[in-house]
């Protein structure tokens, strides 16, 4: 039986004072007995007693479940030719079951779950699971079919807000974790921060597996409207070393913590918060007693990376399997029976390609129908477009498709301020590339296109900028593009994402024309800024159509975080784009495609 919120916050007393929880039930009294006989001394010759076990991780499954694409309707496809989703997931994790013994296994996961795919949304507000005889969230019913033994949460599990991470919670036959999500009121932890497993031995006694799960301190910017006031998310470091010791002194023989933070010990936001978003490095390098980290969140791909633990020397073994369940950690464990405990002798990792496996047909039965009911909803017709518009060169080029975001969030903006106190006030609006493969096409346009605009869950604010603060952020936003001379061939495929910024965190401000000189050094490189064809006024006023994740603070861009708000939305702007298709019939670029920026070198376009 897992251990459970709420079977944790029942016992949590009794652990704090020594009392260890085992998968929420107490040590029955035969492995007691066991554990006697094996402490008896072992004979001069004796090969020591060793057991090997494996831990699977997941991590960023963020709604896949099948190996499909909801936005181009067919199988999913890359240029490396990777596959996503649960049910592949599941066939490996079958395999390493049946090669080493189910019971010589655990699986876990280090979060992001619950949102990323139309699949996904659709039973979090389409058909939500929160309602009165709801569904059951595919995620769960896949990931408890499977047989999961615990999962970490991820920051977009709160982008639906509580109610619809808690009803997910109730719906999970494993724990979610998170020793540093904390109630705000009480401090007290708002889900239960480990999992006690015991593994059966060949030679008596139980090796003991704790899960401390740890997400992201970021949740408290990125999703500030869902937690403000209700939870606070303090440091990986600072929970990692209150609780290790505690796991430890709670019989723990193997100490695995599963975070979802990356590796890099870097954070997006800035000093915004005194604690790191990518940190994993840093607990395994800072907090004695951990074996082994299941690392998320940073969307990339570590096979086998050790750190040494600065008090101890030992090494600490990472892993980062690929999103989207293209990759399966495996955590290999070789342990000896050493002075009446178990303890890890050999410690490494490498990952799976879901791209070697089937589909398993447990799970795409098990699921069919909600696919079914997703592909149906996504490829219904809202209206139509008199021209094709794609987002292939919107990284580099001011493009229709990401004009359309614009034009729609400052249209909105414009009529949620009709009337008021900042209605004459001109407004400008953000917009960022979300994906390279968007399209609408000429003639008939569905939700899953329109949606494929905006994958986030993002909403809408209008925040107060002065000229001057939009120019700052604007130079903020042009670092994105990698310095290139005037002479210097372009090369499109080396131009953007400099020192890694991810092109989420590129905008582009419409209602403005400005150049971006890309021969200047990063924050210099705003020139001929204007609005209505006369230099912007730096202490001029405007209104920022934002998505809620920059206007909490997403990206560290300046200014806007700390800006006045005027007005702010609970709709997803995905749903506000669609329904603006919906209202106006028939799209037309013609209406609100203007090439507003551009990038040039020394005065001269690129493009």
């Amino acid at each position: 039986m897992p251990l459970n919120r709420r079977t944790f916050l029942e016992r949590s007393a009794a652990a704090g004072a020594g009392a260890a929880i085992t998968g929420g039930v107490a040590a029955p009294a035969a492995a007691a007995g066991r554990d006697q006989a094996l402490a008896q001394p072992q004979g001069h010759g004796r090969p020591p007693k060793r057991y090997s076990f494996t831990v699977m991780g997941t991590t960023d499954l963020h709604g896949n479940v099948f190996n499909w694409d909801y936005f181009t309707d067919k199988e999913f496809d890359d240029k490396a030719h990777n596959d996503v989703g649960l049910a592949k997931i599941s066939t490996l994790v079958e395999q390493i079951r049946k090669d080493k013994g189910r019971r010589n296994t655990l699986l876990i996961d280090a979060g992001d779950t619950i949102q990323g795919t139309q699949l996904s949304y659709y039973y979090a507000k389409v058909d939500p699971i929160t309602a009165k005889r709801g569904p059951v969230h595919p995620m769960a019913q896949a990931m408890n079919a499977i047989g999961y033994d615990a999962a970490a949460l991820g920051n977009h599990e709160f982008n639906y807000g509580i109610p619809v991470l808690r009803k997910f919670e109730d719906q999970c036959d494993f724990p979610l974790l998170g020793a540093n999500a904390l109630d705000a009121r009480t401090l007290r932890p708002a889900f239960a921060p480990y999992s006690m497993h015991r593994l059966c031995t060949p030679h008596g006694r139980d090796v003991k597996v704790a899960v401390l799960g740890l997400t992201n301190p970021g949740i408290a910017i990125w999703d500030k409207q869902n937690v403000s006031g209700k939870m606070v998310f303090p440091g990986l470091e600072e929970q990692a070393a209150k609780w290790v010791p505690k796991l430890r002194s709670m019989g723990a023989d193997v100490v695995i913590v599963s975070a979802h933070s990356g590796s890099s010990g870097t954070s997006s936001y800035g000093d915004q918060l005194p604690y790191i978003e990518n940190a994993a490095g840093l607990v395994a390098e800072q907090v004695p007693g951990i074996d082994a980290i299941l690392v998320g969140h940073a969307h990339t791909e570590i096979a086998e990376y050790f750190v040494t633990n600065k008090e101890t020397g030992k090494q600490v073994v990472l892993s980062e399997p690929l999103k989207w369940g293209q990759r399966l950690t495996l955590f290999d464990f070789d342990l000896v029976w050493d002075k009446g405990r178990w303890s890890v002798e050999k410690a490494g990792a490498q990952v799976l390609n879901s791209n070697t496996a089937a589909e398993d047909e447990k799970i795409t039965r098990l699921l069919g129908d909600e696919h079914k009911k997703v592909v149906a909803y996504v490829n219904q017709v809202i209206g139509t477009s008199t021209a094709a518009m794609s987002t292939a060169a919107a990284p580099w080029r001011d493009e229709p498709i990401i004009d359309l975001i614009g034009h729609v969030q400052a249209e909105t903006v414009r009529a949620a301020l009709a009337g008021g106190q900042y209605a004459a006030l001109p407004v400008l609006s953000q917009a960022s590339c979300f994906s390279r493969t968007a399209a609408i096409p000429a003639g008939q346009v569905t939700i899953r296109e329109a949606a494929g605009l905006y994958v986030f869950e993002n909403t809408l604010e209008a925040r107060l900028l002065t000229g001057s603060q939009v120019k700052d952020y604007l130079e903020f936003s042009a670092r994105y593009y990698v310095q290139t001379p005037a002479a210097a061939p372009v090369d499109t495929a080396k131009l953007t994402n400099a020192d890694n910024i991810p092109d989420y965190n590129y905008d582009a401000i419409s209602g403005l024309t400005y150049d971006i000189d890309i021969a200047r050094p990063a924050g210099s490189r705003i020139v001929n800024l204007a609005f209505e064809g006369k230099p912007v006024d730096a202490a001029a006023q405007f209104v920022l159509a934002v998505n809620n994740y920059r206007a909490s603070g997403g990206g560290n861009f300046p200014h806007v975080a700390k800006a006045q708000q005027l007005w702010a939305n609970s709709e997803e702007i995905r749903n506000t784009i669609i329904n603006w298709v919906k209202a106006k019939g028939t799209v037309d670029p013609a209406e609100f495609a203007a090439v507003g920026w551009r990038l040039t070198r020394d005065g001269v376009p690129v493009f």
